[in-house]
C-alpha cells in the first residue's frame, strides 16, 4: 500500500479552510505525502477538496461536484465511487443528482464522533480524534490501580449516572477540570476510563495509551468508531448501556477484570499508537491508518458510459 497507492487531488478552491484541527492536519499530511500523483490516470482514488466555512451545505457541495464532473472525466466513470472528501460534520442529504451520488457513492472522511444520520458505515471513514496520546510505557503484567474507574470532568453527562458515580467510592470522578499532570496520574491509576458516547469521547486514545481501558456508555450500537476496519474494538474497550445504572456497569467491569482485563489493557495500549497524529506522518500513526482504510476502499465499479451519459 505504501508504495503503490496513488491519489489525485482536484484543484482546490482559492481559499481552503476547515472546521477542525484534525481535518487541517489530515489535509496537510495528504497533500504533502507521496500518495499524491499529478497523473490522474494512475490514481486509485480522487480527492475532492471542499472548503468549509462553518459547515458545507448540500447546495454548495452540489455546485463543486458539478464543476468537477464537467471539467474532468473521472467522476462520470464511477459516478463518484472512487472519490472521497473531507467533512468533519458530514454533508446532509439533497435531491440534486450531484449530492445524491456524493452521499451514496463517495467516501466521506468525518470527525469522530460523527453527526447522527450523516455517516454510512462500511463506506465512510472517521478520523481518530486529536489528543495527547503518549507512547505506551506499560510492561506486560498486572496493573496496580487505586480505583476501578475514572471519569474526567464532562466525560459523562447523564445526570442519574453521574450522581451514582459520585456516590460510589470505587470511582474517581472529577467535579471540575484538572491540569494535565493530574489527569495523566488519574489515567494511570485507574483500571477503566468511563466515557459517554459524545464529543468528550475524543480522549479515548489518550486513555488507552496510559493503560486505562475505555468504557463507552451508549444506548445504541456504535458504527462510526475510528479504524473499525483495522481494530477489533471488543478486545480493547467495554461497551455498556446506561439503563442499568452504575450497578450494571460495575457488574460488567468486574466480569472483565476476572476474565480478560490484562489482555484488554495491553491491547488498548498497543492500539493507542494508531491514534497519534504527527506533524510529519510516521508509519502506523493515525494518518497512515486512515490511508489504509481508504486503500481498502479503492476497488470500485466502473459504470459503462451509457449508464451515466
Amino acid at each position: 500500500m505504501i508504495q503503490n497507492f496513488k491519489i489525485y487531488a482536484y484543484p482546490p478552491p482559492e481559499t481552503l479552510s476547515f472546521d477542525s484541527q484534525v481535518e487541517s492536519l489530515f489535509y496537510s499530511s495528504l497533500i504533502h505525502s507521496h500518495f499524491i500523483t499529478q497523473n490522474p490516470e494512475e490514481a486509485h482514488l480522487f480527492f475532492i477538496p471542499f472548503s468549509f466555512h462553518s459547515g458545507l451545505s448540500a447546495r454548495a457541495a452540489a455546485y463543486v461536484v458539478g464543476n468537477y464532473r464537467t471539467e474532468f472525466i473521472y467522476w462520470n466513470r464511477t459516478l463518484g465511487a472512487d472519490h472521497f472528501f473531507l467533512s468533519c460534520s458530514g454533508i446532509g442529504h439533497g435531491a440534486d443528482r450531484n449530492v445524491v451520488e456524493l452521499k451514496k457513492n463517495s467516501v466521506q472522511v468525518s470527525c469522530f464522533p460523527t453527526t447522527a444520520g450523516l455517516f454510512i458505515p462500511h463506506k465512510d471513514v472517521s478520523l481518530p480524534p486529536l489528543a495527547n496520546v503518549h507512547t505506551p510505557v506499560h510492561a506486560p503484567g498486572s496493573k496496580s490501580s487505586s480505583y476501578l474507574g475514572y471519569v474526567r470532568y464532562n466525560w459523562v453527562k447523564e445526570s442519574n449516572i453521574m450522581e451514582q458515580l459520585l456516590a460510589d467510592p470505587e470511582f474517581e470522578v472529577e467535579s471540575e477540570p484538572s491540569d494535565q499532570l493530574t489527569f495523566e496520574e488519574r489515567l494511570a491509576g485507574s483500571k477503566f476510563c468511563l466515557f459517554e458516547y459524545g464529543p468528550e469521547i475524543s480522549a479515548i486514545g489518550e486513555a488507552m495509551s496510559f493503560g486505562c481501558v475505555p468504557v463507552v456508555i451508549t444506548g445504541r450500537p456504535i458504527q462510526d468508531l475510528p479504524l473499525m476496519d483495522l481494530l477489533t474494538w471488543q478486545q480493547i474497550a467495554v461497551f455498556v448501556g446506561s439503563s442499568g445504572g452504575v450497578n450494571e456497569i460495575k457488574r460488567v467491569l468486574r466480569r472483565v477484570v476476572m476474565e480478560e482485563y490484562e489482555d484488554m489493557r495491553e491491547s488498548a495500549a498497543v492500539a493507542s499508537k494508531h491514534f497519534v497524529w504527527n506533524d510529519t506522518p510516521q508509519p502506523f500513526d493515525a494518518f497512515h491508518m486512515v490511508m489504509y482504510q481508504l486503500w481498502l476502499r479503492r476497488h470500485t465499479i466502473r459504470y459503462a458510459e451509457r449508464e451515466w451519459a
